[in-house]
């Protein structure tokens, strides 16, 4: 799905950006058809799999405010040069990439339940560092 999204350049109506983009300059990186609704889409999924988890968990309350922060901007943010530089970290592909990633992230973290305690305590150490 998020590969059709991705392909192509943005010929959408309404808010969103009409692109002139025609490349991402990244080899292999496609410009994105849709980058707000791809964004919406993912940052959607993100926020529902973060409300599995504990309100106190702090993979959660951090993750719900850098999540929550980029989707108010890619809600009031039409022109995607001006929500690349307002997000600023890269091109809106990349940021797509990078919310993928979360959302894979997130599911893992309700699988895993890291912020249930440890089933053991931890050798002597693990957690110092030099």
């Amino acid at each position: 799905v998020l590969g059709s999204i991705m392909a192509g350049l943005v010929r959408t109506v309404g808010r969103r950006f009409f692109s002139s983009k025609a490349t991402t300059g990244l080899t292999g990186m496609a410009v994105a058809k849709d980058p707000h609704l791809a964004l919406r889409v993912l940052y959607t999924k993100t926020l529902a799999a973060l409300e599995k988890m504990p309100k106190d968990a702090a993979y959660r309350q951090h993750t719900e405010g850098i999540i929550n922060g980029r989707f108010e901007l890619v809600k009031a943010v039409s022109d995607v040069a001006e929500l690349e530089k307002k997000i600023n970290c890269g091109q809106i592909e990349e940021v797509i990439i990078q919310a993928e990633a979360e959302l894979s992230l997130a599911r893992k973290m309700v699988d895993w339940k890291a912020w249930e305690p440890l089933v053991s305590e931890p050798p002597e150490g693990q957690w110092k560092w030099p």
